[in-house]
């Protein structure tokens, strides 16, 4: 008897024993079916135009495209055609077969493995929704009993109906689409609830075996199980003959390009803006999201055509010249008023990785060359500037030499190496002039220019330290999205401008989740600044120095527009605007080599030129909304000055109220010279030989130009000799005391000895400025009198001599008061100094 009880202590002991290793082996790590909310595949985002045109269907990392939906909008057909198909017990069993699982059992000794299936609908749920990636992958009993276990305490806590729509809505349908809606959009291009009865059953046979059945790529296979399961759904009494019949004599077709990424640049753009504005969970609870955008997408692909055929014009000329080497370009359209995204090019092609195409352009700074300038003269023509300027100040565009605050001289010099005397502030921005602009950017301070450009929205220029004069050349860098926001709010205005790039989200009910909401607008600019500036980019006239008449810059209808290139052809940009629409291109490209020969005119200038003119055709003209405070005063061309009766060309200019000139010009003056010896008339001139000219009473600075240019000069008309008691018929005495001024060396040049040439051949030139009525000039060096000249041009050749320098020039005027100029260093070197 005591043996007895010990073999039944024993075997008790192994029953507990196994039991417990049974129930370790089988259920201690698995999960509660009430977590099965943490598992579900989110919903996918689709990403449509502001007409709701599809972009992109964002699709899940690790899971892909999905689409919630609840069951009422699942077409009944579908439903029907997956329980014929997958469990036609559905409605009837515990969630799991028992007869299938035993005769699964028996095929799966006999076969070594777990090779059959026998699996409910409810069974599947669990073993896609709470067992792990590796659980699911092995064909083993152990995840087969876990399975089971999971299904009929699945089906204890949800409904049918439930269980169902999680069926539909999760499992994976094959091409990266999970659940029956992102299947639908896939392979058919449409939605789940547009389905018939034949593609309802083709889709509802994928679960099976996604890979063997995908109808994109093995159409046979699809056909041949989609006529199973319509077999199947007849002999459930589903279908009639006649349906059934129909369906399978019903053509497929199938999605040409199932989501396609259109504007993919602009689309990650609106993803990462739809991480600020809804989370994760939200996106789930949605049951999928639509994100309206600003962007027209005819106006998307009408810039990605444009620019694709001008990289091909540039790398391929019609004339058979070299190519440009360019290979890159990016463009942004915005609303001036809105801020809303129109079109963005970030390169003409993303898959593209000669190009490095993925990087979007529009985002990545570069040196924008001259487009910098409208900023600064903006800045200048302010109210509150210190300097007050105007449209029609004038500036010297002629050899100007600045200080660095690192105490180095600057020249600037314009784009085509040429001068032009003296100009207004008009033409020198609607020109593009190089030689003004700085000495603009002078005048307003580069901490302070560069605060400007802040306020408006660019915001990549860092420390104001970091930079010098040459920023009025567009030395730092810049995103063309921001310097497109900022030309537009010289279209609205002056109001700063955030881009924005969507409209609103609405859930898969059609419920409004988000609507963007304006900012209240920031003044930036002084509305009259902001007309001027556009009125001077809209003057063809006045861009014909540097562009000519009727350029590509001119498109047939009011538009303010300025281009920028870089010295090394690295950048090249147009940037224009009407009231109504700004637009910013860029053309280089992406590893920053060089171009050849490209400029913002003939690289960027034509996709600006042709992407306005096809977005507008057919909208009317609109002018530049003028504000109050603005008056029109008539000035003479050349000196901006209220016109003498002498000045001979004259034109009209805006002004903010209060700044218009009181000085009356004095570069024109009409003289009398003798015909016969070419100088100025004398008393005892026959007046047979007396002619009036006019002649022009320039500043020393202005004075070699206009000689170079042939033009008639007061001063070497005095110079030269003659009367003056009635040669001088209008002119007016200066009580302002001459200037000298030394135009050679420019100042803190550093000159460097060389050991293969000859000290005779190495010298500098000392070169001055002096007006007519200088009888005579020194050049001093070191203190040391070099020489002294009677008569222009006030040159000499000083041979350099190691050390630091200081040279000047004296010299003595009419009335015999001394004059000097200011002294200019230079420092000599030997080549080997460091």
């Amino acid at each position: 008897m005591k043996k007895l009880r010990r073999v039944l202590l024993a075997l008790l002991v192994i029953a507990v024993l196994s039991g417990w290793g049974v129930y370790r082996w089988l259920f201690v790590d698995l999960p509660s079916p009430n977590e099965i909310g943490e598992h579900l595949v989110l919903p996918s985002v689709r990403i449509t135009d502001r007409y709701g045109r599809l972009l992109y269907d964002v699709v899940d990392s690790e899971y892909g495209r999905h689409t919630n939906l609840p069951l009422s909008e699942i077409p009944l057909a579908l439903q029907q055609a997956t329980i014929a198909t997958e469990d036609k017990k559905f409605y009837s069993n515990p969630g799991v077969d028992l007869q299938g699982i035993m005769r699964a059992f028996w095929i799966n000794l006999r076969g070594g493995e777990v090779l059959a299936g026998g699996s409910t609908i409810t069974q599947q749920v669990a073993r896609s929704l709470l067992l792990d990636a590796d659980e699911r992958a092995g064909r083993t009993v152990r995840r087969k009993l876990r399975e089971s276990w999971l299904a009929w305490r699945l089906a204890r806590e949800f409904d049918k109906e439930d269980i169902l729509a999680l069926y539909l809505n999760q499992m994976y349908y094959g091409a990266m689409a999970y659940g029956v809606e992102a299947a639908a959009n896939t392979y058919f291009g449409k939605s789940v609830a547009d389905l018939t009865l034949a593609e309802s059953a083709l889709i509802a046979g994928l679960t099976q075996a996604p890979a063997i059945y995908n109808p994109l790529t093995n159409p046979e296979a699809a056909q041949a199980r989609q006529q199973v399961v319509l077999e199947l759904m007849r002999a459930e009494g589903y279908i009639t003959e006649a349906a059934y019949t129909l369906a399978l004599r019903e053509p497929l077709r199938y999605a040409a390009t199932p989501y396609p990424v259109l504007a993919p640049h602009f689309v990650m753009m609106v993803q990462a803006e739809l991480d600020q504005i809804v989370s994760q969970q939200q996106i789930y609870e949605s049951g999928g999201l639509t994100v309206r955008t600003t962007l027209d997408l005819d106006w998307q692909q009408h810039a990605e055509t444009i620019i694709t055929e001008q990289i091909t014009r540039l790398n391929s000329p019609a004339d058979g010249a070299p190519s440009h080497n360019a290979h890159n370009a990016a463009l942004v359209a915005l609303d001036p008023t809105t801020g809303e995204l129109l079109a963005l090019v970030g390169s003409p092609d993303y898959f593209d990785g000669n190009i490095s195409g993925a990087i979007n352009m529009a985002l990545e700074p570069r040196q924008p060359g001259s487009a910098l300038k409208p900023l600064i003269y903006a800045a200048a023509l302010a109210p509150d500037a210190p300097a007050h300027w105007t449209a029609a100040t004038m500036l010297p565009d002629v050899r100007t030499v600045f200080l660095t605050h690192e105490g180095e001289s600057y020249v600037p010099v314009n784009f085509g190496r040429d001068e032009h005397g003296p100009v207004r502030l008009r033409q020198a921005l609607a020109s593009s002039l190089n030689i003004p602009a700085v000495l603009t950017l002078d005048a307003v301070g580069v901490e302070q220019a560069i605060d400007f450009a802040g306020e408006l929205g660019i915001r990549t220029l860092g420390d104001p330290d970091e930079y010098d004069l040459s920023f009025a050349l567009g030395g730092g860098p810049v995103r063309l999205l921001d310097l497109t926001a900022v030309y537009a709010a010289f279209a609205n205005g002056g109001y700063q401008l955030t881009p924005n790039f969507i409209l609103d989200v609405t859930d898969v009910a059609g419920e409004v989740v988000y609507t963007a909401v304006s900012p209240d607008p920031i003044r930036v600019m002084d509305e009259r600044v902001a007309w001027l500036i556009s009125d001077i980019l809209s003057d063809d006239e006045a861009r014909s120095l540097g562009f000519g008449r009727n350029s590509l810059l001119n498109i047939d209808r009011t538009a303010a527009v300025k281009t920028g290139t870089t010295n090394d052809f690295h950048d090249n940009w147009t940037v224009g605007y009407t009231p109504d629409l700004v637009v910013g291109v860029w053309v280089g490209n992406a590893g920053n080599e060089p171009m050849r020969d490209v400029t913002g005119l003939s690289g960027a200038g034509p996709i600006w030129h042709y992407f306005m003119r096809t977005v507008l055709a057919g909208e009317p003209d609109a002018v530049f909304p003028q504000p109050p405070g603005l008056v029109q005063t008539e000035v003479c061309a050349l000196s901006g000055l209220l016109p003498s009766p002498d000045c001979p060309y004259r034109v009209t200019e805006w002004f903010l109220a209060g700044t218009e000139p009181q000085e009356v010009d004095t570069f024109y003056r009409e003289v009398v010279v003798d015909s016969v010896t070419g100088q100025l008339a004398t008393s005892s001139t026959p007046t047979a030989q007396q002619t009036v000219v006019l002649a022009l009473d320039l500043p020393a600075v202005f004075q070699p130009w206009a000689r170079a240019q042939g033009l008639t000069l007061l001063d070497d008309l005095l110079q030269a000799g003659g009367g003056t008691e009635t040669a001088v018929a209008t002119a007016t005495d200066t009580t302002t005391l001459p200037t000298l001024r030394m135009i050679s060396p420019d100042p803190n040049t550093i000159y460097r000895l060389s050991p293969t040439l000859p000290a005779a051949a190495q010298q500098v030139q000392l070169a001055a400025l002096a007006p007519p009525t200088v009888a005579e000039l020194t050049f001093w060096l070191d203190d040391v009198p070099l020489a002294t000249l009677s008569a222009p041009p006030y040159e000499m050749w000083w041979p350099l001599v190691i050390g630091e320098h200081r040279v000047w020039v004296e010299g003595w005027d009419g009335n015999g008061r001394a004059l000097h100029s200011e002294p200019v260093s230079f420092v000599v070197r030997d080549a080997v100094d460091e």
